[in-house]
This record gives structure tokens, C-alpha cells and sequence, in this order.
């Protein structure tokens, strides 16, 4: 049986990994960007890109005006900025891709 894709899960994992490494010691101050996963993009390619490019996935209230202004729950994928560059790249190659197959 295979094993149905959570982001609920995969943003609990990689905190978890965060934290054991900050009790290691392991504390290190780097600048971090975030790369914002427009709404309805496909958890395979979410999941390929935190996992590629090591990134932590995390959810960030922004204000989205699409109809009427209003403040929505995002994920976020949360690294440095040469990662969240090449993430995002890769992202939209990712979606061209999968749009095309249809």
C-alpha cells in the first residue's frame, strides 16, 4: 500500500530535524528568504523540492487580493538565497511540465 502525501507531515518532519539540530548546538545565523507556493500546486513537486534543495517548509499569513483583499495561510518554503533560487526554477519547470502533460 502506498503512503498518500502530507504536508501537515512533512512540515512536523523537517521541525523536528530543525530542533534536533539546534539542541546539538548546531545554531548558525544565516539570512532566509522565502519561496511562496502558489495555491494549488501539485505536493509531488512541493515534496521533490524540499528534499532536493533542503528547504523548510513553513505556513506564513499573507495578504492575498484576489477578489477582495484578504489575509490567507501559505506555504512557504523557507531557506538561503541561492536554494530558494534555484527552488524556484525549478518550480515553474516543474509546473510547465506537468501543465503540458495534461
Amino acid at each position: 500500500m502506498h503512503k498518500t502525501l502530507n504536508l501537515e507531515e512533512l512540515i512536523a518532519t523537517k521541525q523536528r530535524e530543525r530542533e534536533q539540530n539546534e539542541a546539538g548546538g548546531n545554531l548558525e545565523i544565516e539570512e532566509l528568504y522565502d519561496l511562496i507556493m502558489p495555491p494549488g500546486t501539485v505536493v509531488s513537486i512541493i515534496y521533490d523540492i524540499v528534499e532536493e534543495f533542503g528547504l523548510e517548509p513553513v505556513t506564513r499569513k499573507i495578504l492575498v487580493g484576489v477578489a477582495n483583499s484578504e489575509e490567507r495561510e501559505l506555504l512557504v518554503l523557507r531557506g538561503p538565497l541561492e536554494k530558494v533560487q534555484a527552488a524556484e526554477k525549478f518550480l515553474y519547470e516543474e509546473m510547465k511540465a506537468w501543465i503540458e502533460s495534461k
